[in-house]
């Protein structure tokens, strides 16, 4: 056994590194040398009888809304954390698996991103998920962490850097300065509220139900946190809840924009939070380099414009934004050991096999 142990140790140093960003809407797997390999929706579908999985990711996704009894399509994860285990494992091993080249000596390395405001119960949640999904070693790191190295600014510098991270279960936004978060805050308001706001809308002020879906294209399409250049209408399709009969009702851009500000308000007053939890001499640090945006949820028309007028600093989309977490989570596969120990705040190991 001890021989077995050793030649396990050995391979292990050459096992293939993943780096996964496993979000509420979507799930980003990186791998070493390899870069992004998979970016699909964290859904699965599954057959209510049997518990059999049908399909995962973006076929999964093509079934939502659209399955007949027996069939279920779920997200197992929200508001950033797991809400079904045992799915959640699934889906996992299904990613580690479609990557991984692992043989029976060594089992990938894998980094993961989660919400900095998650639980100790809520890590080793993922942390045991990504075990029993086949992984040799686990380290988790906080995302706005993972995003910020993602997006290229200096954390390691004494200079102060802010980081906004809006997916689509949490918002997490931190300032961090020396490879250390100053102050930080995770909000579970983010892109999957904004689309609920749209779904409440259009039932409390049009009497019309439409799904999760729609309301997801409408907000890319069509959402905006700030007035555009050219305020247009558009169609509204679902069900009468009066007659149940299709229903089609026009609205323009700016009533959307009202029908959502909840959520974008709830997102600056966070951020305004944070930056007065900030110390002075990291302020001026922020007003000449500005406020980074990351994730899906920075896409939103005119969210920098709208964060920069309620903030007063200068506020700016980072370049690939729905990657900063992923890239980030990857960078540690490479970075030195005693860094790597510093910035995996919560690093748990796992027996190598």
């Amino acid at each position: 056994m001890a021989i077995f142990q050793k030649l396990s140790q050995i391979f292990g140093t050459f096992s293939q590194g993943v780096a996964i960003d496993l979000g509420t809407a979507n799930t980003i797997v990186q791998v070493r040398g390899r870069g992004v390999v998979i970016n699909e929706p964290s859904v699965v579908a599954i057959d209510r009888r049997n518990k059999q999985i049908l399909a995962i990711g973006a076929e999964a996704q093509r079934m939502v809304g659209r399955t007949p009894s027996d069939i279920v399509a779920i997200r197992p994860l929200r508001d950033g954390v797991i809400s079904d285990f045992e799915v959640t494992e699934r889906m996992l091993q299904y990613f580690i698996r479609t990557v991984s080249t692992r043989t029976f000596l060594s089992r990938p390395e894998v980094v993961i991103g989660i919400p900095s405001g998650s639980t100790e119960v809520e890590r080793r949640a993922v942390h045991d998920a990504a075990l029993n999904a086949g992984a040799g070693k686990v380290r988790l790191l906080e995302e706005p962490f993972a995003a910020a190295i993602g997006a290229g600014l200096p954390i390691t510098e004494p200079t102060g850097s802010m980081i906004v991270d809006i997916g689509g279960g949490t918002t997490e936004i931190a300032v961090i300065a020396l490879g250390g978060m100053v102050t930080s805050r995770s909000i579970r308001i983010a892109g999957d509220r904004i689309d609920q706001d749209i779904i409440t809308y259009a039932r409390a002020v049009h009497n019309l139900a439409i799904g999760d879906r729609t309301a997801e294209e409408i907000k890319k399409t069509w959402g905006s946190a700030a007035p555009l250049e050219k305020e247009d209408l558009l169609t509204l399709k679902g069900r009468d809840l009066a007659t149940g009969l299709p229903k089609t009702v026009e609205i323009t851009t700016v009533e959307l924009r009202d029908a959502i500000s909840g959520a974008v308000t709830a997102i600056a007053q966070s951020l305004r939070e944070t930056i007065a939890e900030t110390p002075p001499e990291l302020i001026s640090d922020l007003i000449e380099f500005g406020i980074a945006l990351a994730g899906g949820g920075a896409l939103l028309a005119g969210l920098d414009q709208r964060l920069s007028q309620e903030t007063r600093f200068p506020t700016y989309v980072v370049e690939d934004p729905l990657l900063c977490v992923v890239q980030g989570a990857g960078w540690l596969l490479e970075a030195p050991p005693d860094i790597a120990r510093r910035m995996a705040q919560y690093p748990i190991s796992g027996t190598q096999t």
